[in-house]
């Protein structure tokens, strides 16, 4: 079969990638990488939430090491899933281990996806083993920690953990801040202060949104409204900067849904949204369920009654005490907290 070659993204260079303390140890693990593949931090995992700089990082190693005369290949675990059923279906797991088998440098994005497909590990299992031993370069990408990867084999995952697993955290008012001045070099602009420092302070979580809202602002400018363009230390109209970003920053703060909620955690915990609603009873899906009810509560702030019936008709003395379980348990379990800063985070994914 003929295989879709996925590129690197030009943009996505070290260069242009912000250093600040939410991502230093992520950023100097990707150096070493990319300096001598195949011998340091090998496989290097990096995760982080949405938006983060964690596929920013996977795509400047692949140049580094591409302009350094290595063979780099870069692909999402979608598609490396796709590939590989096909291979199977074809007839064609020869031509499909050669191609993986026989490059200096994999980087595979987002390997949450592999959850639950135990035919597409087993692939993966043999490719990493196979690479690994030959000395060539594995990075993985991921939305979080290998030790929350549940329903990923243990062979998979003790793999995953043998080499360094870093993470990108959400960036500080500082880092925000050189992110947008970077942008905005990029853009070839000038902002007032301000403007900068209104969205660094109205967008916190995310990279993308960050760069997202100084195109809005730009392009405003663009059209008209001068005093968002020019000398960093003008006074300037904020409201304007508000006005302009209105429907942006609507979405970043919009109110999540119930149906955000379930996909959220269904897409966390690789379960469909009907085993959420279902009776099956298995350690995931109760937790998962758990999950779902008390962010049902807290995030969508649903009566119990409503919750119970979203839930599957369930009463709500069940949803009183999965909350409470849930409340209980995150005193305790840094792991839960994680689960769950990940699954909020995605709301606006």
């Amino acid at each position: 079969p003929s295989y879709r070659r996925v590129e690197l993204n030009g943009r996505y260079r070290f260069e242009n990638f912000i250093v600040g303390s939410s991502n230093n140890l992520a950023h100097a693990a990707a150096v070493a990488v990319s300096e001598n593949p195949g011998f340091v931090y090998n496989p290097l995992v990096i995760y982080s939430g949405v938006g983060l700089g964690k596929t920013h990082l996977m795509h400047a190693i692949g140049h580094e090491v591409r302009e350094a005369g290595h063979d780099v290949l870069y692909t999402t675990t979608e598609e490396f899933t796709n590939e590989y059923i096909r291979a199977i279906r074809e007839g064609t797991t020869e031509e499909f281990r050669d191609r993986y088998r026989s490059t200096d440098v994999l980087l595979l994005d987002d390997i949450q996806f592999i959850i639950g497909k135990e035919q597409t590990q087993e692939g993966f299992f043999h490719t990493f083993n196979a690479l690994h031993m030959a000395g060539k370069q594995i990075v993985i990408t991921c939305d979080r920690p290998v030790s929350e990867l549940s329903l990923l084999q243990d062979r998979v995952s003790s793999r995953l953990a043998g080499g360094l697993v870093v993470d990108i955290q959400i960036p500080d008012l500082e880092t925000r801040m050189a992110i947008l001045r970077s942008k905005a070099e990029q853009l070839e602009r000038r902002f007032p202060n301000k403007v900068l420092e209104f969205i660094a302070g109205r967008v916190q979580r995310n990279v993308r949104e960050l760069e997202g809202c100084l195109n809005i602002v730009a392009a405003h400018a663009g059209l008209g409204h001068q005093s968002l363009n020019g000398d960093p230390e003008a006074d300037v109209d904020l409201g304007l900067v508000e006005q302009a970003l209105e429907d942006s920053l609507k979405e970043s703060n919009r109110r999540v849904s119930e149906e955000d909620v379930l996909s959220a955690v269904a897409r966390y915990f690789s379960i469909d949204k009907s085993t959420l609603k279902g009776k099956k009873r298995d350690r995931t899906t109760a937790q998962a369920r758990h999950v779902s009810m008390f962010l049902l509560r807290e995030e969508v702030q649903l009566p119990l009654a409503t919750i119970g019936r979203v839930m599957g008709g369930r009463d709500h003395t069940t949803v009183i005490h999965a909350c409470r379980r849930i409340e209980r348990q995150l005193e305790a379990d840094t792991r839960l907290r994680r689960d769950l800063m990940n699954i909020r985070e995605s709301f606006a994914a």
